[in-house]
């Protein structure tokens, strides 16, 4: 485990769209590193975060895992069994936007999923569109692959109005530390069509670290879902495809 402390991460989301034309985008973003089961602790610790109630940064069960509002830790477990993934003694950590003055929408929060002797178990992304839907991808670590990770799957979950569903994913990222490097490669079956990469430094999560943050970007998390519409009206500009959503897999892990 390269960073057992709970985090803000601040640094750039990139995208770059590679076919039928080139379209890119830079963001400036913050997310935190949190340790699921230090939540309730962090509400008390901190003046200007919370837990399950508003605050200048909060976290809500709700807006994560199931998105019933139950607690998140039993989701993943179970997500777990599904591939056979035994995950009951995991320290997690989760990377994800906070609520910022009430409001988040997480395209991507990333659960990692530590053995006891520190060695990552498991990495499983839950995706979200602006659907209101969501998926689960979940893969093992063997103890060997340590601190750089690469894995692939295929595309069953619809994101994007303008990608097709017919693609394969390949994840790339290395074990949290001081930095973070996360990237993700989407291909079509006969070329790369999309490359999005998150890299950030490392600050303490402290009642400074977040007014600091706020007053640089008060509006982030609104910023995102604005950013996102904004974009795919750049995109529809340039002629891209629009391609209808299809029904969302039966599974929600895969």
């Amino acid at each position: 485990m390269q960073n057992p402390e709970n985090s803000i991460y601040y640094g750039d989301v990139f995208h770059e769209r590679h076919t039928p034309f080139v379209h890119r985008l830079k963001y400036r973003v913050f997310s935190l590193w949190l340790d699921i089961d230090a939540l309730p602790a962090l509400d008390t610790s901190l003046k200007w975060f919370s837990f399950n109630k508003w605050n200048i940064f909060s976290v809500h069960n709700k807006d994560h895992a199931a998105r019933d509002g139950s607690s998140i830790r039993p989701w993943i477990e179970k997500a777990g069994e599904v591939k056979n993934i035994d995950l009951r003694d995991c320290k997690i950590f989760m990377l994800s936007f906070p609520r910022v003055f009430g409001y988040v929408f997480n395209p991507l929060t990333i659960y990692f999923c530590y053995r006891p002797d520190g060695t990552l178990k498991a990495i499983l992304y839950q995706v979200k569109n602006t659907f209101k839907e969501q998926h689960g991808y979940l893969f093992a670590i063997e103890p060997q692959d340590i601190e750089r990770f690469s894995h692939s799957c295929d595309k069953i979950f619809h994101v994007s109005p303008f990608i097709e569903m017919d693609c394969r994913y390949e994840f790339r990222l290395d074990d949290p530390s001081d930095h973070l490097n996360i990237a993700i490669h989407q291909f079509t079956k006969t070329s790369k069509i999309l490359t999005a990469t998150w890299n950030g430094e490392k600050r303490n999560l402290t009642d400074k670290q977040i007014l600091r943050h706020v007053l640089r970007h008060p509006l982030m998390t609104f910023k995102i879902i604005v950013g996102i519409h904004w974009e795919a009206l750049k995109l529809f500009l340039k002629g891209a495809k629009y391609i209808k959503k299809p029904p969302p897999p039966e599974s929600n892990i895969s």
